[in-house]
């Protein structure tokens, strides 16, 4: 059984041909097309302009013309790939629907790009870029580019779970959260490139374990609807929080128990000290001056 790169990534699929559709039958397109091909199954390391030219059919000297250096070359093979994966990424973002349905569709967008090479590509751009400092300096910004799209999800997630009154560990910021998600995405890429299967069935769990925690963070937001922890006489203002706490110190929560129960804000409500003491004591103090 062939166990090559090429063979594992499935390249020339109908995955592979859709990166470069745009501008199809186009001399520019079809090299970058052969490019994409050969470092998806052969890596930057053996890439030849030569084999390139062969493989798209065109005179050598035009991959000089059109991209003027390898290097250029295979960072315009990255956007060309990029621009679609990034567009898509970000509508699916976009669109309506749940956190576990986004996790799922994003879980199989990654299926594709291992299916059509994409993967395999941007880690031969990001190995090679250790030792490069000029493909370094091209490579970093479009890798930059796709965790901020995470970023900026993260952010629209976290900001749909507050408005339906779930509060998230102080510690659990939207920046931490991305960080979590890129990194441990980037390190399952590699680990699935490398074939290692023990790890594989790691991450499929823990690939699973999350979406079975957005779906219950799913259904949590449809129980409360959008808005309604920000109704007046079921919300606490920062102020009278403050009050609570410094009113009763030595019962805020430890960092421990914050993040298993998050205390619900009509327990706040109810912590409140009775105004009634509060409003007793000030006529007397009139009296006696």
């Amino acid at each position: 059984m062939d166990r090559s790169p090429s063979r594992r990534a499935g390249i020339g699929s109908p995955d592979e041909s859709r990166l470069f559709d745009a501008a199809r039958g186009d001399t520019r397109a079809k090299i970058l097309g052969a490019a994409f091909r050969r470092l998806a199954s052969e890596g930057y390391a053996a890439l030849s302009v030569r084999e390139i030219a062969r493989d798209a059919g065109v005179n050598h000297a035009l991959i000089n013309y059109h991209f003027r250096t390898k290097d250029q070359l295979v960072i315009d093979v990255l956007d060309a790939a990029n621009q679609h994966l990034l567009a898509r990424q970000a509508a699916m973002y976009q669109a309506p629907g749940g956190f576990a349905q986004k996790w799922a569709e994003a879980r199989r967008f990654y299926e594709s790009d291992v299916a059509s090479g994409f993967v395999r590509v941007q880690a031969e751009l990001w190995a090679a870029s250790l030792s490069n400092a000029e493909l370094r300096e091209k490579f970093l910004p479009r890798l930059l580019a796709w965790k901020q799209l995470v970023l900026g999800a993260v952010r629209d997630a976290v900001g749909a779970v507050e408005a339906h009154g779930i509060e998230l560990p102080r510690a659990f910021t939207a920046e931490v959260i991305a960080c979590w998600i890129s990194e441990f995405w980037l390190g399952m890429e590699f680990a699935d490139l490398l074939g290692v299967k023990e790890e594989q069935v790691t991450h499929r769990a823990a690939l699973d374990a999350l979406q079975a925690l957005l779906e219950s963070l799913d259904a949590r937001c449809a129980a409360v609807p959008h808005g309604a922890a920000r109704k007046p006489g079921r919300t606490v203002s920062g102020a009278k929080r403050k009050a609570v706490r410094a009113s009763a110190p030595t019962a805020r929560p430890s960092r421990t128990s914050a993040t298993t129960a998050t205390p619900s804000l009509t327990s706040a409500t109810k912590a409140k000290p009775p105004r009634t003491s509060g409003n007793t004591a000030k006529p007397s103090r009139k009296r006696s001056r």
